[in-house]
């Protein structure tokens, strides 16, 4: 696999020194400055380059070319905005990189509720509770017609959990449910989400699968042409919230995708987090059905405390068998013949990086620590394979 580690560019706290310290031989970023449906340039990426191969260091792949909400909804500039983005892959294309990963979650990009759960040790997690949350979206956003998307043992279990919250801790949990877009430390406000959410109404899972498509239809010969693959993020958390349609949550949902556009530049960003965090997901089984549609890798671990708590865990210890995974891709590898680019996920807040601002699951250590655990179980599990 190649080693790659997240870079959210020149305002990351996390420095090029730093992850080329770590291991790490890729760098997977952005050009998060570029507002959302922008072109982006030749002369931008290759500023961007410049400053990465300095170091030497190469950028592999890019996370995320954001697609826009309208794109999302089809609706306003949407033909103008699908133009732009197969300008920005053919201008990444020219560049060299080819990996491209996205999402089409509406509006929030990923979701927890507790940016800083205490481990035993000490470090800190992220965690997911979905009292917690029916909590937020109920009774601190109110939105608007909520109380219909939970049952009423629901509500009362939001009720006794918020009931032992303090003002600064309802402000706290309102703050993390609504940060922004990764590479930003700037949240969503209430009016603001309100407002958002009131354009996807009358958008529902069928519409924006629809959306979806029409979507790759144009974008993934645009991808064929130069030689770039697309590789779609799954959604986090793998069902829905505040209401909002969710289509890349389950191996169905993939298959429907990769079905309606039958490409292989029409792919997968396999992360183990995301998709692990539903217990009806086969981790192994979306190996064998689409490996070769997975383009990029996201290694990570959850562990599921009950039905409505999931957290992350260590990269080798969760409810995902990493072992198994790591030895099912370099089988993988070794009959495609392509290393494919891997970055460990969401790593753990550990004491030595708190007093640093970096963006929840991507302090140093955490993802050192991740990245040394999956090269050294990699590198055992060749041996074993003599691959």
């Amino acid at each position: 696999m190649q080693q790659t580690m997240r870079w959210f560019g020149p305002n990351d706290k996390v420095s090029l020194v730093d992850i080329k310290q770590a291991g790490a031989a890729g760098i997977v970023t952005a050009l998060h400055q570029i507002p959302v449906g922008d072109v982006w340039t030749i002369a931008a990426i290759k500023e961007r380059q410049k400053i990465i191969w300095n170091y030497g260091l190469e950028w592999t792949v890019v996370e995320s070319l954001p697609v826009h909400e309208e794109i999302k909804r089809a609706s306003g500039n949407y033909f103008q905005y699908i133009e732009n983005y197969k300008t920005s892959l053919q201008n990444l294309a020219e560049c060299g990189i080819k990996i491209i990963t996205y999402n089409f979650m509406p509006i929030l990009d990923w979701v927890r509720t507790n940016h800083n759960f205490i481990n035993e040790d000490g470090s800190k997690a992220l965690l997911y509770n979905q009292d917690a949350f029916t909590f937020f979206d109920v009774f601190l956003l109110k939105r608007p017609n909520a109380e219909n998307d939970y049952s009423e043992d629901a509500k009362q279990k939001a009720l006794n959990f918020g009931s032992k919250l303090s003002e600064e801790e309802k402000a706290l949990l309102f703050k993390n449910v609504l940060l922004g877009l990764p590479g930003s430390t700037i949240n969503f406000t209430a009016e603001q989400i309100l407002s958002l959410l009131d354009n996807y109404t009358n958008i529902d899972n069928e519409k924006l699968r629809e959306n979806l498509i029409y979507f790759l239809s144009e974008v993934v010969p645009a991808a064929e042409k130069v030689g770039a693959k697309m590789a779609i993020h799954p959604d986090d958390p793998p069902f829905s919230v505040l209401g909002l349609p969710r289509i890349v949550s389950t191996e169905k949902d993939i298959k429907t995708i990769f079905e309606a556009v039958p490409s292989i530049a029409n792919g997968l960003c396999y992360c183990t987090g995301s998709l692990g965090a539903n217990p009806d997901n086969n981790l192994e089984k979306i190996i064998d059905d689409f490996g070769d549609r997975i383009h990029f890798l996201h290694l990570r671990n959850t562990f599921r405390e009950s039905e409505t708590i999931f957290r992350e865990s260590e990269h080798l210890k969760g409810d995902t068998k990493m072992e198994v995974i790591v030895e099912k891709l370099l089988v993988l590898m070794n009959k495609t013949k392509i290393s494919l680019p891997m970055r460990p996920d969401h790593g753990f807040l550990h004491s030595v990086d708190e007093m640093k601002e970096t963006y929840p699951g991507y302090s140093l250590v955490g993802r050192l620590k991740g990245l040394a655990e999956l090269r050294g179980l990699e590198m055992g599990i060749a041996y074993k394979l003599n691959l």
